[in-house]
């Protein structure tokens, strides 16, 4: 078996994070994982490399297995880096993106910009821009294909939310008073009083 390699990814925005708990799909082992979002199109060229250097580990670690390049493998293999499209109806795919699944049974080490660590969902959301360490490895169980595996993650920077989930003081004005005054219900009949 080849030495892993591991590299830095591009900038992507995150869908369906699972990196302050495990989950499991599928009634399978539980794994911490994210869903990488890239949009090649916008890559600047220290970005191309990056994505040049994904491919090019995935395309060892299928090599070492299969004896393949990853886009040689048939179709019934699972690849690591698939097309947006595929999954158009989700916020943040669709044509221009390319997406792939990192996972992993640690949890991976989550920090910010200035490499502080960042220690709530709160923070680190669907829909945000991160980068991380990911290695590439070949899988034959239950399936076969090729998968990254989850190192650690950075956030870059903030974005819509996927989930649509406002914060609550961007959700209300600063007219609580006079709604409540206008209110059929006196502060004294409130039933939560």
């Amino acid at each position: 078996m080849a030495e892993r390699l591991k590299c830095v990814t591009p900038p992507f925005r995150v869908s369906f994070p699972a990196v302050f708990e495990a989950s499991s799909y599928q009634g399978g082992a539980p794994k911490y994982s994210v869903v990488m979002l890239f949009y090649p199109a916008k890559f600047t060229d220290a970005d191309k490399k990056a994505w040049k250097t994904m491919h090019a580990i995935a395309d060892a670690a299928s090599k070492d297995k299969f004896k393949k390049l990853v886009k040689d493998l048939p179709a019934n293999f699972k690849k690591p880096i698939r097309d947006g499209a595929e999954k158009e109806h989700l916020d943040g795919y669709g044509d221009g993106c390319m997406f792939a699944t990192a996972s992993s049974k640690q949890r991976p080490g989550l920090v910010d910009r200035n490499k502080q660590p960042i220690l709530t969902e709160d923070e680190f959301y669907p829909g945000c821009w991160a980068r991380a360490t990911v290695t590439a490895y070949p899988y034959d169980n239950v399936g076969k294909g090729v998968a990254f595996g989850l190192h650690n993650i950075q956030k870059l920077g903030d974005d819509e939310n996927f989930t649509g989930r406002m914060a609550a003081e961007d959700d209300f004005g600063d007219d609580a008073d006079d709604v409540w005054t206008g209110s059929d219900i006196a502060p004294e009949d409130d039933p939560m009083a």
